[in-house]
């Protein structure tokens, strides 16, 4: 089981969400991750019927392969407000589903190799204080004194009320509440197509046939770009391969959650770490690469160093170049030929990783991997994600989370059913319209501390 195996769902978990479809519903949900699975949620206990549908198994894509980061610091301070109420909401599901969500308040910390990376967490912290948040920077004895036995940084910069949680377990958990509330989740049901009539939103035909609903939620991460071109919407979304790697046991050194600019590492509850690279990714290059050049170039400019191009994507990858970009709703779809998109990892980056540690660590040394995993994160050109009402009356869109989708999740899916419903979300959504791509306004890059 997912639960015990202590890294990502597979395909070959088996199915646990099953049963008939439904004729009509108020709102289909495109895609089991965790967006999806708290905007379901939420929509249920409004009073609507609702129906998520995931290609494959729920979680089983980044939403099982992510760090486990509950993470306020950091944030783009447009997400911060959203991420601020989802760490409520994070408290809430854990009394609600205790272990399963695994929650620890063990804080957040960024470590610095530089002056300049000081200067940059420093001018982070009006926006930790505009939003109530402990964070505060760390001197360089004061971060001796918490890890003794490391290979000395400069400083740092904390927030203690950051948590982190299991990921494999906890989306499941959530989505198993969900059904509780009368969620009906279908796995290995994919949605092939939107279906508009007059204009506007009336269904959507699955895999296993048509279902009627006046409202689509599409939060399929690395596949929404893909399902929403055969639409007719544009999303300027791409996707990049995150690799992972979980320690065997290691003694309790630091109790949460840190990263510098070369690794990241996070307690786990087995007893062991999960490292990954601090900004190292992979990206392999596809027709959507090409097409969104300009809307990416300033991220290029930034952060063409951390990444390794890949010049063809595998085949069946939403990007790859045989990928068919146009299909009808009695043919069979790209989300069918890949139930899980589940990248191998870069082995090369996991012996870098150890590396790194045990620099950083030398009375541990280079740690024991139990396991190694990747996923492919969606991004958006700004690293922020899209949240609003597509061009198409009642087809939403919540995707692009760009590594940030695990710990604001909750936040995202309370917002979504707000915006659905037709209720104030609370919280200024200007920055993530679908509209900024193609309105002339200038790329603003998220923070990267």
């Amino acid at each position: 089981m997912a639960a015990q195996s202590g890294g990502p769902i597979s395909a070959y978990d088996p199915a646990r969400f099953v049963g008939e479809l439904p004729d009509a519903v108020d709102v289909v949900v495109i895609g089991g991750g965790i967006a999806g699975v708290m905007s379901a949620l939420y929509l249920a206990q409004a009073g609507q019927r609702v129906l998520l549908c995931e290609k494959g198994r729920v979680a089983a894509e980044q939403s099982s392969r992510n760090w486990g980061w509950v993470r306020q610091q950091g944030r783009d301070p447009a997400e911060l407000p959203i991420m601020v109420e989802a760490m409520g909401l994070w408290q809430g599901l854990a009394q609600q589903l205790g272990e399963a969500v695994s929650l620890r308040r063990t804080g957040t910390t960024y470590l610095a190799r530089s002056d300049q990376q000081m200067q940059n967490y420093e001018a982070w912290l009006p926006h930790a204080r505009a939003n109530g948040l402990d964070t505060r920077l760390l001197s360089r004895a004061e971060l001796e004194a918490m890890l003794p036995n490391s290979a000395g940084w400069l400083g740092g910069m904390v927030t203690p009320s950051d948590a982190r949680a299991e990921p494999w377990t906890a989306v499941p958990a959530i989505a198993a509440l969900a059904a509780d509330a009368g969620v009906m989740i279908r796995e290995d049901c994919a949605v092939r197509c939107l279906q508009v009539t007059n204009g506007r939103v009336s269904g959507v035909e699955t895999e296993h046939g048509p279902v009627r609903a006046s409202q689509v939620l599409l939060a399929g991460g690395a596949w929404s770009s893909l399902f929403a071109r055969n639409a007719g919407v544009s999303i300027p979304q791409l996707s990049v391969r995150a690799t992972v790697a979980a320690t065997e046991e290691l003694p309790e050194f630091w109790a949460g959650q840190a990263a510098d600019d070369n690794f990241a590492f996070r307690r786990r509850m087995d007893g062991g770490y999960t490292l990954a690279p601090g900004s190292v990714h992979d990206f392999w290059i596809g027709p959507d690469a090409f097409r969104h050049l300009r809307l990416y170039a300033p991220q290029i400019r930034r952060d063409l160093s951390h990444t390794r191009i890949r010049p063809f994507a595998p085949a069946h990858y939403p990007d790859a170049w045989g990928t068919p970009r146009r299909w009808r709703g009695d043919e069979v779809s790209p989300f069918e030929r890949m139930r899980v998109l589940d990248p191998p990892a870069n082995e090369g980056f996991v012996e870098r990783l150890r590396d790194d540690f045990a620099a950083a660590f030398p009375a541990l040394g280079r740690p024991a991997i139990r396991r190694i995993w990747a996923g492919m994160i969606d991004t958006m050109p700004d690293q922020v994600p899209v949240l609003d009402e597509s061009g198409v009356p009642g087809f939403f869109i919540a995707t692009g989370l760009s590594g940030h989708g695990f710990g604001i999740g909750p936040g995202i899916g309370r917002v979504m059913a707000d915006m659905m419903l037709g209720r104030p979300v609370g919280h200024d959504l200007h920055r993530f319209r679908l509209s900024r791509f193609s309105d002339g306004s200038p790329i603003e890059l998220g923070p990267t501390l």
